[in-house]
């Protein structure tokens, strides 16, 4: 048996990953699959969402519950989320799980906006993107 390589902390855009599924709306299981395959790829994800999404989440009871134990944590209400989340990752050193291309940012963040890990959910499963070099 092996031993997993730590790769430390990732910061996953909860809010982007939950609509993830074009058509679907805001999914909670988006969430859990992605931190999941986080995990089993040695990562310690931590998930940031924007105040909004508990208003669109589909499983509002489950949400509100993980809110609270702590294992998704809400930008302050009236701040911009990804201005957040590339914060967050710059202050410990972490990639960035998102679809999102962080336009309006990159240039105040353009190390973090260059590692994103971008991914895909495909009938429940997930695919990380797996990138050596820069693009």
């Amino acid at each position: 048996m092996t031993e997993e390589k730590d790769q430390g902390v990732v910061v996953v855009d909860g809010s982007n990953v939950a609509y993830a599924v074009e058509g679907m709306g805001a999914r909670l299981e988006n969430i859990r699959v992605v931190c999941r395959k986080l995990q089993e790829e040695g990562f310690r994800p931590v998930v940031l969402v924007d105040a909004k999404l508990r208003h669109e989440i589909d499983e509002p009871q489950e949400y509100e519950a993980l809110v609270e134990k702590g294992m998704i944590r809400q930008a302050p209400a009236g701040t911009d989320a990804d201005y957040f989340i590339l914060s967050f990752a710059r202050e410990f050193d972490a990639r960035v799980v998102s679809n999102d291309r962080f336009r309006d940012l990159a240039s105040g963040f353009p190390e973090i906006v260059e590692s994103v890990i971008r991914f895909m959910v495909v009938e429940g499963e997930v695919v990380l993107e797996k990138r050596t070099g820069r693009r």
